[in-house]
């Protein structure tokens, strides 16, 4: 939850974040946190299923997908990619790897691990 909070005072209007990570690594938890510093009180769940969930923070948009179960990377496509990834959109993308071609490098990727008892963060720019 840290985490995702010091990473919303990174990109103060739009920019695309993949995240990394096994299951359970805490990648959801990392948006919670981000989203609830940022100001939204609802809640905050995986989008696994519908890969992807909008919020509208204080007249900011953010995009929240998780690309897990995506079968095809041209399903990205038809669902209408582009016009999420805009400027003034914040976009945080969970398993941006299996988006092929469809996913821009990003601003940050940020991958989460398990070591040890803990976890760790790796944070690059891209």
């Amino acid at each position: 939850m840290e985490l995702g909070a010091a990473i919303a005072t990174l990109l103060p209007t739009g920019g695309v974040v993949r995240l990394h990570g096994d299951l359970g690594t805490g990648k959801t938890t990392m948006v919670r946190g981000l989203l609830r510093s940022l100001g939204f009180e609802g809640t905050v769940k995986s989008p696994t299923y519908t890969l992807v969930e909008p919020y509208q923070v204080k007249g900011r948009d953010i995009y929240h997908f998780d690309l897990y179960r995506l079968g095809d990377p041209e399903e990205l496509e038809y669902m209408g990619i582009r016009d999420y990834l805009r400027p003034d959109a914040l976009c945080l993308i969970e398993w941006p790897e299996k988006g092929g071609g469809f996913i821009p490098e990003g601003d940050l990727n940020i991958t989460l691990a398990y070591k040890n008892q803990a976890r760790s963060a790796e944070i690059k720019p891209s």
